[in-house]
């Protein structure tokens, strides 16, 4: 059993030492409540001193039975290593029996995308002969041409524009600074915008740089840009539950199945860790059969 008085020290700790917030103390505390909880079921007599790993490894399995997901398993399991972590600073106990206590594997969900036939379709379904529409089409372009996430396509200035060399500046997640390589026909549906749209448009005061902007004159927001995407998806008749970050997917997913460098992906998309990209390689079988047929050399 666990010592009452382990618990409230522990509670303490949390808020005093942690400074977390209420919700997540009390999500630590039911993680132990569930330590307690396996404890009473499998032997009332056991302390948290007498615990080894292989009681913790038991504990696993009891949490994996009840039908918890393996992401509801990782985090109970962090708090029961917090726990521990306290009980070891406290000198309740002498070894930490969570050390080498290892989460389950967490599977990634692959992202959504569309197929270039779609984004051929939703572009199509653009009004061209309105100034939204204009817009609107540029935002697609370069969403889908450069990969962008919607909060830097908000963010994207004219001045980080650079038409001679065909590369945008974006400013990304952590406010770093990549350096984004764009296709022709982004670049040129961004041109028809700024001078045949944009030009004539009430610009608010501090909003002269952005790129994309309401027709009242102000930078336009991601969820702007969220309704516009969503929109244009009705009208194109897809439906997929399609997002800005949709673009970005089939961004990635295109490029490696057309036999992009991850390297240069990653680089692209602005991902600190390779393993961010490797989500992507979900390529199809018929294409992965095609590169066993045309590579291998026993093929």
């Amino acid at each position: 059993m666990i010592n009452p008085e382990h618990l409230k020290g522990f509670k303490t700790y949390l808020k005093l030492e942690r400074g977390l917030s209420a919700n997540s103390v009390l999500a630590y505390m039911q993680d132990v409540d569930k330590l307690s909880q396996f404890l009473e079921s499998y032997n009332k007599e056991l302390t948290v001193k007498q615990l080894t790993k292989h009681e913790l490894k038991l504990f696993i399995t009891w949490i994996a039975e009840l039908g918890m997901l393996s992401s509801s398993q990782s985090r109970v399991i962090s708090g029961i290593k917090i726990f521990f972590s306290y009980l070891l600073l406290e000198e309740v106990i002498l070894t930490d029996p969570s050390i080498l206590l290892q989460s389950p594997k967490l599977s990634r969900k692959l992202p959504d995308t569309l197929g270039i036939h779609e984004i051929n379709k939703l572009i199509g379904a653009i009004d061209h002969s309105t100034p939204q529409g204009m817009r609107d089409k540029a935002i697609i372009e370069v969403l889908y041409g450069c990969g962008l996430r919607v909060s830097e396509l908000a963010e994207l200035r004219i001045s980080g524009i650079n038409i001679e060399n065909q590369y945008i500046r974006v400013i990304g997640k952590g406010n770093k600074e990549r350096i984004v390589p764009i296709g022709q026909a982004a670049l040129k549906y961004i041109r028809l915008y700024l001078t045949e749209i944009r030009l004539h448009l009430d610009i608010k005061k501090g909003h002269e740089d952005y790129v994309f902007l309401s027709r009242l004159g102000g930078r336009l927001s991601r969820i702007s840009i969220f309704n516009i995407v969503k929109t244009l998806a009705i009208n194109a008749g897809i439906h997929k539950n399609i997002s800005p970050h949709t673009f970005r997917h089939s961004f990635a997913t295109h490029l490696i199945e057309g036999g992009a460098d991850l390297r240069a992906v990653q680089e692209m998309l602005g991902h600190v860790s390779i393993t961010t990209t490797e989500i992507y390689t979900h390529l199809d079988r018929d294409y992965l059969r095609s590169v066993i047929t045309r590579f291998h050399p026993r093929n």
